[in-house]
């Protein structure tokens, strides 16, 4: 990483999660900030949204396509782009109302007026989305901001991400594994990616799902995810891109309960004997054990003793130690031999 960091930690245990509202808003100020709210009664970190500058989204003949998908927010892809797209006062209302309730406002952008904007706003960190991945143009851009970064790698080759990765080398850069496809079968998650992308970037690695449900979130931070990127809705069975594949508010609240449990399970991967593993060590572990009655005086030799329960005596790990010392007091059959039984 470079010495200009997230302002928020990735490297601490603890998963950075982020709710996606992304287009999930409808173009309504009010069901945002009720998303905004379900991600904060959840427990999640942050909450992200997407910025597009329409015009620039495509060829003139895609925008200005017949598209029958939502009716209600228009008939060709633009006019539904343009219903969608929130304007300069209704994110700072956004952002205001995200920190308010303590959550980190993200924000993807999807070109470099977009970006622009977000960087007026006053957004900490900066989304680039998968299909960004090849847009060198926007990468520079985002560059030159100076702010963190956390870029999605989903339908990438390894020389793209490189270029990518490169091209962005001069701020705080986090990764996704990502599968670009909606839904993501669970059978192609690929979560092995996550250990992939730390081995050869050594940079913050995090999951975004696409898959109906959250499990493979769930496993993705038990391989090592320290972001998780997933999208909520109110309602699933709501008009709109995204819908059919986020999380209801009740899922959303069991992935972070999920979540947060997994990290408890995790720890730190320094092997130690914990108290509570201490207390059936000393019942089930073996220690010295007389095998015959011993009297003081005589010399203590292997045939004389064996290893039996409970571990509080002497451990097997010692027995060389106590070979061939002279018994102190008698010792009677089947006795836990201690230290200050001998001379």
């Amino acid at each position: 990483m470079v010495a200009n960091t997230f302002p928020v930690s990735l490297q601490d245990g603890r998963v950075f999660i982020i709710a996606e509202a992304g287009l999930n808003h409808n173009g309504s100020l009010d069901i945002a900030k009720k998303l905004i709210d379900v991600a904060a009664q959840a427990g999640v970190d942050a909450v992200k949204f997407q910025k597009r500058t329409v015009r620039t989204l495509a060829v003139q003949e895609v925008l200005d396509a017949e598209d029958n998908r939502f009716p209600e927010f228009g008939r060709t892809y633009r006019q539904i782009r343009e219903h969608l797209e929130l304007d300069w006062e209704t994110y700072v209302a956004l952002k205001k109302h995200a920190e308010g309730l303590g959550l980190v406002f993200v924000c993807t952008g999807f070109d470099p007026e977009a970006m622009d904007f977000l960087h007026r706003l006053g957004v900490g960190i900066l989304k680039l989305a998968s299909h960004s991945l090849t847009n060198l143009e926007l990468l520079r851009y985002v560059a030159g901001l100076g702010k963190p970064v956390i870029l999605s790698t989903g339908m990438a080759a390894w020389e793209e991400i490189d270029r990518a990765v490169s091209l962005l080398s001069r701020v705080p850069l986090a990764l996704l594994h990502c599968v670009s496809s909606y839904p993501t079968p669970v059978a192609e998650c690929n979560l092995a990616m996550i250990a992939r992308l730390k081995e050869r970037y050594q940079l913050p690695v995090g999951y975004s799902g696409h898959e109906l449900g959250y499990l493979p979130s769930v496993a993705a931070a038990a391989m090592g995810a320290c972001i998780l990127e997933r999208h909520i809705t109110l309602d699933a069975g709501m008009t709109g891109f995204d819908h059919k594949i986020s999380l209801e508010p009740e899922a959303l609240a069991a992935l972070v309960r999920d979540v947060r449990l997994v990290e408890s399970m995790r720890g730190d991967g320094h092997k130690k004997v914990s108290d509570q593993e201490q207390v059936t060590r000393n019942k089930y572990h073996v220690s010295m054990v007389s095998a015959r009655a011993i009297k003081a005086g005589e010399r203590l030799l292997p045939e004389m003793i064996t290893w039996r329960n409970p571990g509080t005596g002497i451990p097997a790990k010692e027995a060389e130690r106590w070979l061939g010392r002279i018994l102190a007091v008698d010792v009677g059959l089947d006795v836990l031999m201690r230290p200050d039984m001998f001379a």
